[in-house]
């Protein structure tokens, strides 16, 4: 993984455990869609802007949880990894 569930939980702002599952869960959501996005089965190496992607994805999943723009996070993602994409035909 990426990003470490303290790590996230760090980056959002969350103090308590209350939300630990359902961060952890985002963890695994949000770096699944960056590897999809990338057309990728496995972590790019050196690639800050895929880092950078996870970070949003988990952001933007946590904080739209109840009303949540799929495919403005998805143009988004496409943006940010647009450079790290594999061609496939």
């Amino acid at each position: 993984m990426v990003v470490t569930l303290e790590e996230a939980k760090c980056y959002l702002r969350q103090d308590s455990s209350d939300d630990d599952a359902l961060i952890e869960k985002l963890i695994v959501t949000a770096e699944k869609m960056c590897l999809d996005v990338a057309r990728s089965s496995e972590v790019p190496d050196n690639t800050p802007e895929y880092e950078v992607a996870v970070w949003y994805a988990i952001a933007y999943l946590y904080e739209h949880r109840e009303e949540a723009d799929h495919n403005e996070l998805m143009l988004t993602l496409r943006s940010l990894l647009s450079g790290s994409r594999e061609a496939v035909f």
